[in-house]
């Protein structure tokens, strides 16, 4: 099999790997000196605290200007328009920084979500949150994780996303919730057990859930090796009785597995390319 890049490829590898080199990297210090101030603060397990380095908005705005944004899409109108093997080799370079991705607009959980949305979402859902996670003018979260099972098999989820009437309502407790300290993050996707006595990888649904719905309780930030990955992090996060429309739900109730896997599968990838 031949692995060798496209010339399109060739030429994004080539573009991503100098602009980290001659905008991305000199300002990497000060970046991260602003995560040990952080630290230093132990303002870490509370979010309270974290914002966006101020040097982020500038490097994203010349990213942007450059063509290098959204890179992770296969769309060709919205993205890169890359398969996944092109790609693999634009995170590589991405994760010489810890910060690259999101110069990008290339960084979990949003990659991820954006993938489930584009591939899944209604009109009005792509409207609503698509379009300004695309933009870069908001943030994501992801929980499917939980503390009381064993997570690393979806299947397993047992915080619920039951139908009541017009409703959906969201009870349960998850955690390793990527994004959700970030102080842009507006909605979360939420993974929960919808029809127990359905097929097993037919039983549980995918719904968006505003970060200012009632209910939601971000409990603590969890640090990985004594580090809290500011500004986004992983958190506790608890659900109780979270109401919304059903229309919350993505590609409809109790469909979760292929709407996980197709949207989710780039980013397991990439993870490991980083």
């Amino acid at each position: 099999m031949d692995f060798a890049p496209s010339a399109r490829a060739a030429e994004l590898i080539a573009a991503v790997r100098e602009f980290i080199d001659a905008e991305v990297m000199p300002v990497e210090r000060a970046v991260l000196a602003h995560h040990d101030e952080l630290l230093g603060a132990r303002a870490g397990t509370t979010a309270e605290l974290w914002h966006v380095p101020p040097e982020l908005d500038s490097l994203k705005a010349k990213a942007r200007a450059a063509g290098l944004w959204n890179l992770f899409l296969p769309d060709p109108e919205l993205g890169g328009g890359l398969s996944n093997s092109e790609y693999a080799p634009l995170a590589e370079q991405m994760g010489r920084s810890l910060f690259a991705p999101t110069v990008f607009n290339c960084n979990a959980p949003d990659s991820g979500n954006m993938e489930v949305l584009h591939r899944y979402g209604s009109q009005e859902q792509k409207e609503v949150w698509l379009e300004p996670l695309l933009e870069g003018d908001i943030r994501s979260a992801f929980c499917m994780t939980e503390p009381d099972v064993a997570s690393s098999d979806a299947t397993n989820m047992a915080a619920t996303a039951v139908v009541e009437g017009d409703e959906v309502v969201i009870n349960g407790r998850k955690w390793w919730s990527t994004g959700v300290g970030h102080p842009d993050c507006k909605v979360i996707i939420f993974m929960g057990l919808t029809d127990p006595n359905a097929h097993r990888y037919a039983r549980h649904s995918m719904v968006l859930v505003p970060m200012d719905t009632p209910g939601i309780t971000v409990e603590r930030m969890l640090p990985t090796m004594g580090f809290y990955d500011e500004p986004g992090g992983h958190g506790v996060v608890s659900f109780d009785n979270v109401r919304l429309p059903a229309d919350a739900f993505i590609a409809g109730r109790a469909r979760d597995s292929r709407s996980l896997r197709e949207g989710w599968g780039l980013g397991a990838c990439t993870m490991r390319c980083g």
